[in-house]
């Protein structure tokens, strides 16, 4: 018969196939896009994609099972569980740190010799910062605001109301996304049309890609309230998904204010 209780404080996992797997998905995809970008077949690029799918949701869902067996996740693993989100929103920090440099360095004359003369660069028609950036700031503020009243309600073990209040931010993840969306639309300049662009969509898309990865955690987070896997001790996936949608709402602040704003109003720095 299994014991019941961990003889160590430690998380000494099984032997996983989930590792490998993953790491061979990564390499097919990487070659794989190579591959169709040069030219080829996107065969071996849908193919990785397909697998690392299916390794996330294996390895997920085994986390999941440790979770709820009430053996591997003892004070010490959870605690080791906070320290490597945290540690990952710090890398993501740093990644959106590179970003806002690009920008910073393309538009600020005290950094850099090789700011634009004239910000937005003539014939760049920018989005009007107080249009549709923002009311996607106060979707998203307002989403920080019920992503937090659904991690009150838990600690008092109220499930429903969590599940309620995760709902209500899922679809304000939703909507954030679909104006974004309708933004890029009507864009009046593309991927490639110089520094601006450059700076812009990749701030602003990598960005819209966190926004739904965070939606996604949230929404398993969702899923796993309905049935019934949080607790008010235990929850260490939920406050996962709040801290790093939490960490969204702040990037999309300094987005919001440098990008849209101030790098869209336009200046011409001193000589």
């Amino acid at each position: 018969m299994a014991s019941s209780e961990s003889n160590h404080p430690y998380h000494m996992v099984k032997p996983s196939k989930w590792p490998f797997l993953g790491s061979l998905a990564g390499f097919i995809m990487a070659t794989g896009g190579i591959y169709y970008m040069h030219g080829g077949s996107i065969f071996a690029l849908l193919a990785g994609t397909a697998l690392m799918l299916y390794v996330m949701y294996g390895w997920w869902r085994d986390v999941i099972f440790e979770a709820e067996g009430g053996i591997d996740h003892t004070s010490a693993v959870k605690h080791g569980l906070r320290v490597g989100m945290v540690l990952f929103i710090t890398s993501e920090v740093l990644f959106f740190f590179a970003f806002f440099w690009a920008f910073f360095d393309a538009t600020v004359p005290f950094i850099t010799r090789t700011a634009h003369e004239v910000w937005p660069p003539e014939g760049v028609v920018p989005f009007p910062a107080f249009g549709i950036p923002f009311l996607n700031t106060l979707i998203l503020l307002t989403s920080g605001a019920t992503v937090t009243v659904a991690h009150h309600k838990i600690l008092h073990g109220d499930q429903a109301g969590c599940g309620r209040w995760l709902a209500y931010t899922v679809l304000l993840g939703f909507f954030f996304t679909g104006l974004q969306a309708y933004e890029y639309a009507q864009a009046t300049f593309g991927f490639t049309d110089g520094i601006y662009s450059s700076t812009f969509y990749l701030a602003t898309g990598f960005h819209g890609f966190h926004v739904i990865v965070g939606t996604l955690f949230l929404l398993v987070c969702y899923f796993r309230t309905q049935k019934g896997h949080f607790t008010a001790d235990t929850h260490i996936g939920f406050e996962a998904a709040a801290w790093y949608w939490h960490f969204v709402d702040v990037v999309w602040l300094f987005l919001f204010v440098a990008i849209y704003w101030w790098g869209g109003s336009g200046y011409v720095p001193a000589s």
